[in-house]
């Protein structure tokens, strides 16, 4: 059983003005459908062969560099496209809202520390929502890394994650990742979200 590139959910323009389509396209067609072709050839013909991708991410520190790095590439990106959305809720409402309040006190302090972490990430990476057990924190990675992995300084289940490499920003924002940062609430899908963290 081989990974596939998922199909998104919406249009490449959908997420305008926001993400502009022609960085949906790249990133989606060209970026992920690269790292889950080569995570397919980093397996190929290995005991890692049919292992799930959170299986492969759990015990990545025993594997190869090809496999940290696409197999990250590959989940991160599966994440990334279902927790975005055209006309969400545009709050965290329920369940999530409140382990939101009781983690950070309230939804802005909670958006300042995630805002921070992706602004703060020194070069390539990614800034996480992670479930702990019944609460949440707030974590950055470097590169494809996430928290499933066991090489990560915060380990937990993802439940929101926004990437920061220049790729996903560059063509709209050039060098203003605040301002993607920004727009990026304007697209999350908070249901999704919420979803995840019932998991």
């Amino acid at each position: 059983m081989s990974f596939e590139l998922p199909k998104l959910n919406y249009a490449y323009d959908a997420l305008e003005p926001y993400i502009d389509a022609r960085t949906m396209e790249i990133h989606h067609s060209k970026h992920h459908a690269a790292y889950t072709s080569k995570l397919n050839d980093a397996v190929k013909g290995t005991d890692l062969e049919g292992k799930t991708i959170e299986e492969l991410l759990a015990n990545v520190s025993a594997h190869s560099g090809a496999v940290r790095n696409n197999g990250g590439g590959f989940y991160n990106h599966n994440l990334y496209w279902e927790i975005m959305t055209p006309g969400g809720a545009s709050q965290p409402e329920g369940d999530l809202l409140n382990a939101i309040n009781g983690s950070f006190e309230s939804v802005e302090n909670f958006k300042d520390a995630f805002a921070n972490a992706a602004a703060t990430r020194f070069g390539s990476g990614w800034a996480w929502l992670v479930k702990q057990g019944d609460s949440l924190v707030v974590s950055s990675t470097p590169n494809q890394d996430n928290p499933l992995m066991d090489v990560a300084d915060v380990k937990g289940t993802p439940i929101l994650g926004i990437d920061v490499w220049e790729h996903a920003y560059y063509l709209k924002y050039q060098n203003k990742r605040p301002d993607y940062i920004e727009a990026f609430w304007k697209v999350i899908n908070w249901d999704e979200v919420a979803k995840r963290f019932k998991g």
